[in-house]
Formats: C-alpha cells, structure tokens, sequence
C-alpha cells in the first residue's frame, strides 16, 4: 500500500481514538469502573448504606396541563419503596411492601395488588432504590456496558443492570462528575424514563432534588425541598391501604375450610392429565436472559402422587426408543406408589404410627400457612372471581425441627396469596425466601436467601384452579462447591379429564391423551 495512504490511515484511526475517548471519557470503559466513579462521586458505599430509610417529599408539576400538587417518595430496607402523586382530586399511589406490590388510583376507585410483570418490575425497582447496583452479585443480576449517550448535553457512560428475572434498569452516568442523570425503568409494558439533577451534599450523599419523570407518555416535574435519611416511617405506610368498610371474612375460619377442602380438590386433581413444558435460562454477560433447554412431560396425579411421563426435549418429540423408555418409567411411578401405599397400610393395620416422611408427597398449603403469618387480609377481584389476598412471612413461633424440606423452604418465606373465597381454593402465589437454608447442616446444600417462586392458576372445568405458569428462581450451594442456579419457567396446558385407571400396575395406555 501506499505510503501516503497508510498515514492518512493513521490519521484517521487516531482521529476515531480521541473521537471515542472525548465520547466516553475512555477507550474502554468497564462497567466496574463507570460504578466505582459513580460510588465515589455519589459519597461511598459505606455512606449510602448507612441510610436505612430515606424520606423526600417535595412539588410536583404535570407539564401536559401544568397542574400542580404534592409528591412523596419513601423507602426503607431491605427493599420498600412508597411513591405518591397528589394532583387536584387525583391521588395516585404506588408501593411494594417486602411482600406484595399494590397500586391506587383514586380518581377511579382502583386499587389491586400487583401481578405479573408489574408486580416482578416493581420488585426489581424497590430493591434498586434501596441498594442502587451494590448488591448485584448477591442478587445473581448482570452488569453491562450500554452504549455511550448525551444526556441534556453531557456525555454519558451506560451501565445496565439486569436482575435474575430479565427486568433491566439503564443507567447514566456523567463521564466527567460520575453522577447519575437518567434512568430507564421496566414497569409492565412500558418504560419509566427518570433524569436527575441539582445534586446536594445530605449528611455525606449526593441527592438529586431535582427529578423529571416521563410515564406512559405524561412528564412530571419534581423538585424536592426536603430530603430526610434514616427518617422514622412507620411500616404501615407500605401496607396496603384499608379504605373499604366491607366486612372480611374471618380469616382462621377460611383458613380451615382450605384445609378441610384439599382432600376434595385432590381427589378433582386425580382426574385431571395435562401437558407441562419446563423451560431453563441463563443470563449471559451481556444481560440477555435466553432460553438453554427444555422438557416437556405429561403430568397427572394418582392418589395424590405425581406421575409425569417425557414427551419430548428441547422442543423435539423423543424418538421411539427413548418414548418406549418413557412409557415403562411411568409405569414403574404407578407400580411404586401402589407398593408405598400398601406398605403405609400394613402399617396402620399394625397399629404403627405413619410417620415416615415422604418428601414426594405434594405439601398441602394448610402446612405452609401454618408456618406463616398473616398480613394485611384485603377483598379483591381475579380472572373475575371474588378472593381474598394477605400477605404472609416467616412465622418465629412455627417448630420447623421435623418439617419436610419442601415446607422448610416454604415456611421461610414472604410474599402474596390468593384464595378464591367461594372454590376455597388457592388462586395464585408468590413467595421469596427471607433467609438462606441449610440441607444436611450446610454440608449437602445450602439455599440462598433471595430464591422466589411465582405461581399463576386458572379456574378450569368451573371447578378447580390449575396451575398455568411457574417462575422458579434461585441458588443452591452443593457440596460445599460452587453454587448452581437455577432458572426455570414452566408452563402447564392441554388438561384433559379423565378417570384414573390402573392395570397391572400399568397406566391405562387407552386413557392418554
């Protein structure tokens, strides 16, 4: 080549090199390092973490009409967060409590808890409020390098963070000051655009106390005039709120008709074969949550035993062989449950206690409330039933010495519950561990704290709620080995009824669907 042309080359590249470093402030800007001079520029870790709770409140302006009212914004450890909006008659309130995300509208008499992708989006934010990107590792969440932008024109370094459930929050970051002037939040469908400004010194941390929020298309104007860290606020704020004078039912009671009617609802679940589909995922490094495998079984339920039969693997049916292998796997499932059960009889007749625990056995939702407390008990409407939804954590007073591991996770953790009031049955779950289990003294396994569970039912044949959907997310020490975790979305489909028959020990080929 040319040599004139090879330094017009050079030129050009270094010419690109000093573009790209005026740009982003670097070459090649890690995400550690945008955080570490963010942290600093913020006033340390050691100072934010210092704050359990922080209350602001200040003036809010609708800019599409310039309506003007009150704003307040509260959160508290580990992970509470309450936001409120007063503008003229409207009031509308937002907060997730530890345990359940709620939403108020007053204007138009709404108020519900929280669901879905809304409900996980609020629970990914609450938890960012109050630990910003400090407990990431912990969290399992990915960070990542975003594209370099201008922000109100200054030059912007981009970090996302990407939580174990796919919800990322953008970040960025002032490339000379390290401050943090916008924000990309996941709420449900949409994305809550947040930019910051007017940073101050409160009691050794930078505050914005300037905030412009775009949601669902309206911009608010925020300006705070008074920040307070480690004020006192009582838990009852995050609560969700009593506004309705309708009586509730009484809980304890309730509570017993849903023990006295599971055998009846096992005894529906028995007839019942449907088509579950196990999905596994990964977040890479990049903060993309993908699909890695699949499985995909048949699943029915005999004398309050599971029997699951493969039908297929990452999306392809098995091949005759290993469907052959299937078929007999299920037959055995069948055969052995008629033997334990005989066995369990023999006992009985004997005159023996039946305590031999039997960890295959489904827990019946009786035990896990019993080792729950109740909280906040509230009328509600779901896939257009009549329910009541509480809250529920961890009970100090529950002996959890004998209980199966299943109820040992259970029993350790908070969330949300619905209970269709008429069916007596349970509607929809979702739960997170409060704190790390320990299997075999912590040398066998150990599960961390954090791990959640969501599960979603539908009403079928109007008679009993089956499971649609399970969010399954969490992390086990092996071993004493490196961690494994374990990220699942598994969905059930395709119920067929039918009366459970058994022949030699055999599933009834004839009843499959």
């Amino acid at each position: 080549m040319n040599t004139k042309y090879i330094q017009i080359l050079r030129t050009v590249l270094v010419a690109d090199a000093v573009a790209l470093y005026l740009t982003t402030g670097t070459l090649a800007q890690s995400p550690s390092k945008i955080l570490k001079q963010a942290e600093k520029a913020l006033g340390g870790r050691k100072t934010f973490q210092a704050f359990t709770s922080v209350s602001r409140s200040g003036q809010v302006k609708r800019i599409s009409d310039g309506v003007v009212g009150r704003y307040v914004f509260k959160t508290m450890q580990p992970n509470l967060v309450y936001e409120r909006f007063e503008l003229g008659d409207d009031e509308t309130e937002v907060a997730f409590n530890g345990r359940s995300g709620w939403s108020r509208i007053k204007s138009e008499e709404e108020l519900q808890t929280l669901t879905g992708k809304p409900s996980s989006d609020l629970q990914a934010t609450a938890s960012f409020r109050n630990n910003l990107w400090f407990n990431a590792k912990a969290d399992k969440a990915k960070l990542s390098l975003g594209v370099p932008s201008v922000v109100d024109g200054r030059t912007t370094n981009v970090v996302i963070l990407t939580t174990s459930k796919g919800a990322s929050i953008k970040m960025y970051f002032d490339a000379v000051t390290g401050l943090l002037l916008r924000e990309e939040v996941p709420d449900g469908d949409a994305i809550e655009v947040i930019e910051y400004g007017d940073y101050r010194s409160v009691d050794g941390v930078k505050q914005p106390f300037y905030k412009r929020l775009t949601s669902e298309g309206i911009t608010y104007e925020i300006r705070f005039d008074e920040i307070k860290p480690n004020a006192q606020i009582a838990l009852s704020e995050f609560n969700f709120p009593v506004l309705s004078s309708e009586p509730l039912p009484d809980i304890p009671a309730l509570l017993k008709e849903l023990q006295a009617n599971e055998d009846r609802v096992d005894a529906i679940l028995d007839t019942y074969s449907y088509v579950q589909k196990s999905i596994s995922r990964e977040l890479g490094k990049d903060g993309v949550l993908r699909e890695t495998e699949s499985e995909t079984v048949q699943l029915s339920f005999y004398k309050g035993y599971r029997i699951h039969r493969i039908i297929e693997k990452n999306g392809k049916p098995l091949s005759v062989k290993d469907q052959a292998d299937a078929d007999k796997d299920a037959a055995k499932q069948v055969d052995d449950i008629e033997k334990k059960l005989a066995k369990k009889e023999a006992r009985l007749a004997r005159g023996e206690n039946d305590d031999a625990t039997d960890e295959n056995r489904r827990i019946s939702i009786a035990e896990v409330l019993r080792a729950s407390k109740l909280l906040n008990p509230r009328r509600e409407r779901f896939r257009g039933r009549d329910v009541i939804v509480f809250d529920f954590e961890p009970n100090p007073a529950f002996d959890f010495s004998n209980a199966k591991s299943m109820l040992r996770f259970f029993g350790k953790t908070a969330g949300v519950m619905w209970i269709d009031e008429k069916d007596k049955q349970v509607a929809r779950v979702e739960a997170v561990l409060f704190e790390s289990i320990k299997i075999g003294g912590g040398v066998l396994a150990k599960l961390q704290k954090g791990a959640s569970f969501t599960l979603e039912k539908e009403r079928v044949n109007d008679e009993i709620w089956l499971p649609t959907q399970a969010d399954i997310n969490l992390a086990v020490r092996v071993l004493l080995l490196k961690g494994i975790n374990v990220n699942q979305l598994v969905k059930s489909y395709d119920y067929h009824k039918f009366e459970t028959e058994v022949k030699d020990a055999k599933v009834d080929e004839a009843k499959k669907p």
